[in-house]
């Protein structure tokens, strides 16, 4: 078996520009590859066809469904990031949640010394902690 890589689907032709904002926000993260959809392919041209980047190290894939579905992402399924800071998890936290929704604000919970998670705007979920 081969590694075990986070896939997301985006909808709308919004994959690059998720992949854009995150790679923006957070440190030591870069997209690896973009394959586009060509003039007479499947998807709508200049649309990605399949995408990787990692953030922090993990590797993630993505693409932009030329298919309309019934569902998109849900916070069952969430990017956990462990920070460092409270700095760095509210600065992360903001620029998340940015036409966003809070599904958890900042606070103590009793789990770590603060935490939070988000929906940001392109759908996708995230859990930020700062650990004791």
């Amino acid at each position: 078996m081969g590694k075990v890589t986070p896939f997301l689907m985006f909808q709308d032709g919004i994959a690059e520009e998720a992949m854009n904002h995150y790679i923006s926000i957070i440190e030591g993260s870069e997209i690896t590859s973009i394959v586009r959809y060509g003039a007479n392919e499947s998807g709508d041209e200049g649309t990605v066809m399949q995408a990787t980047f990692t953030l922090k190290g993990q590797q993630f894939m993505c693409i932009d469904s030329n298919v309309k579905h019934q569902f998109t992402f849900t916070p069952s399924f969430s990017i956990f990031i462990t920070c460092d800071t409270e700095e760095e998890l509210n600065n992360l936290y903001q620029k998340l949640i940015e036409d966003g929704q809070a599904l958890m604000p900042i606070g103590d919970y009793g789990f770590s010394q603060r935490f939070g998670w988000v929906n940001d705007r392109f759908g996708v979920s995230w859990q930020l902690n700062l650990p004791f």
